[in-house]
């Protein structure tokens, strides 16, 4: 399913979201105008920079930003459920049956004080009615799922008792104790070592495949993008610059901050190459250029990408990217071949 366009029967359906903090001294424009639609058992990853509005996207989707200081506009319809003018007493109620999420730091989202069993037979219990012995037997269940070892006895044990990757598989279990048809993912392997990354990731994308979710993924790490995803939007200063089949973003990539992501991957064959990196750093969210934001930071840049913010250009298999160079060359490739005929 497209990134970009709207589709009748997709699962989740986003028209020009947008999120604005705004407080006395400044207003900050986090997410300007995203368009997404996404089928179930698809996978979305958010890849970008910290500070891309990433997260503030994912937390847009499910209102869990802060009502007095956040503005979010725009529509986020999920199945039947128009999210963004659904009651406080509706949204509680799909918060974690309909839709889920694994927060980048389990320890956090976990309540420190309450045993881990309890917090995930308290889901269960609150949003499908089921007794305690039949939600016992469920969080046993999910945690021979996400494969974590002796589950009556991690059950009983408090967050800061288990290690980061297992307590990172029990937030996956209290995500999942719902059976939600969409599924939040934001950086959850971010604050793991190398070895049990790669563990959780497999893990997300089997239990994907096996549980037929839609999943939405952010991360800024390419490598984590390529493993788990079927489509990527790259995220840049609130917006989407490039969004497309995951082979086709990697394979043909068309916007220079693409490029300078993968540019930017370390890989065996870089033995006495210097690494390229992406000069200057990602504007200020608060006076965001009428041009192109990557403009400043882009060896291509030319007077015209200053003029105004460029448009989505549609290319080959649901590939878009926003880039005044790329819109000269399929403007140059249709003149072309209108000649040629």
């Amino acid at each position: 399913m497209s990134v970009s366009n709207a589709s009748n029967d997709a699962f989740v359906k986003v028209a020009d979201l947008t999120v604005q903090f705004v407080s006395r001294d400044a207003t900050v424009y986090a997410v300007n105008g995203i368009n997404f639609t996404l089928d179930q058992r698809e996978v979305l990853v958010i890849l970008g920079e910290s500070g891309s509005g990433k997260s503030v996207t994912l937390r847009a989707l499910m209102r869990l930003l802060p009502p007095r200081t956040a503005r979010i506009g725009g529509r986020v319809q999920v199945g039947d459920a128009n999210v963004l003018s659904m009651s406080d007493v509706e949204l509680a109620e799909i918060r974690g049956s309909k839709v889920a999420m694994i927060f980048q730091e389990p320890m956090v989202a976990f309540d420190p004080v309450y045993k881990i069993g309890q917090q995930i037979i308290e889901t269960i219990i609150r949003h499908e009615s089921l007794s305690m012995a039949e939600a016992h037997r469920r969080s046993l269940e999910l945690f021979d799922l996400v494969q974590i070892p002796s589950p009556e006895q991690r059950l009983k044990a408090y967050p800061h008792e288990l290690s980061g990757g297992m307590c990172q598989r029990a937030m996956i279990a209290l995500a999942l104790s719902c059976r939600p048809t969409l599924l939040l993912a934001d950086e959850p392997t971010t604050a793991l070592d190398a070895t049990v990354q790669v563990q959780i990731l497999l893990l997300l994308r089997e239990l994907q495949r096996e549980l037929g979710m839609a999943v939405i993924f952010v991360t800024h790490d390419v490598g984590v993008a390529v493993e788990i995803a079927d489509r990527i939007a790259v995220m840049y200063a609130g917006r989407f610059v490039e969004t497309g089949p995951v082979r086709s973003v990697i394979r043909d990539s068309q916007h220079p901050y693409t490029q300078g992501l993968l540019a930017s991957i370390v890989d065996g064959s870089m033995r006495g190459r210097r690494l390229e990196a992406i000069p200057g750093s990602p504007p200020d969210l608060t006076t965001l250029p009428v041009g192109c934001s990557f403009a400043p930071r882009c060896r291509y840049s030319e007077d015209r990408c200053l003029d105004a913010t460029p448009g989505e250009v549609r290319l080959a298999k649901e590939h878009m990217a926003r880039c005044v160079r790329v819109e000269a060359r399929r403007i140059g490739a249709v003149e072309d071949h209108d000649s040629a005929i």
